[in-house]
């Protein structure tokens, strides 16, 4: 029974919509309606800027945590990672949103980060060299799940393996519009990076 309830409470974790809650509360905006559409971090920068982007990702990748977390703190027979995963579906398919939510890139790191700190701080480097590299943050994303899985080959046991490539084939698979875009060089690309650029040349 216990474990049931802490799927429906992974769930639940993860089908907050921060992004949704951010853009109304402090902004008085639906962001669903603006950018991509998306309930996630990289649609929140674009949309309402680095600060709101910051929070929401922060959020999202926390209430990954949490949810790996509940096993242990409610000492129950389930693995962390189970509980994780469908924080991850909550994110993607939120109750909370009318099952419209983000690209699961926050809320699984979020995940990894219970699971194996060293990991997180690996993919968290990796993703923002590739976004440095490439100015994409859905490449960069994918990329980064990429890194993890060949990490956790490496090092891992066979769950995290199990884990780390389902979650890395569903960001990727949540992202196939964009991999569109970047084939056809219609992404868009990030421009935040290049501000102090921008200023010194004002």
């Amino acid at each position: 029974m216990i474990e049931l309830i802490i799927i429906i409470l992974a769930y639940l974790l993860g089908s907050i919509p921060f992004a949704l809650l951010v853009g109304k509360i402090g902004y008085g905006i639906d962001i669903r309606e603006h950018g991509s559409g998306n309930l996630g971090g990289t649609n929140t920068f674009r949309t309402l800027g680095v600060k709101a982007g910051l929070i929401v990702t922060i959020c999202d990748i926390l209430k990954g945590t949490l949810a790996a977390s509940l096993p242990i703190l409610l000492a129950a027979n389930i693995h962390p990672l189970l509980a994780g995963a469908f924080a991850v579906v909550g994110h993607v398919y939120p109750i909370f949103a009318k099952f419209r939510g983000g690209k699961a890139v926050a809320t699984s790191g979020g995940v990894l980060l219970f699971i194996s700190p060293l990991l997180f701080v690996i993919m968290l480097f990796c993703f923002f060299l590739f976004l440095f590299l490439t100015k994409y943050v859905s490449l960069s994303s994918m990329l980064t799940g990429v890194v993890a899985t060949i990490y956790s080959i490496a090092f891992g046991d066979l769950p995290l393996i199990i884990a780390v490539s389902l979650l890395t084939a569903f960001v990727i698979f949540k992202h196939r519009a964009n991999i569109g875009r970047i084939w056809n060089k219609t992404e868009p690309k990030i421009s935040w990076l290049n501000l102090k650029k921008k200023k010194q040349n004002s």
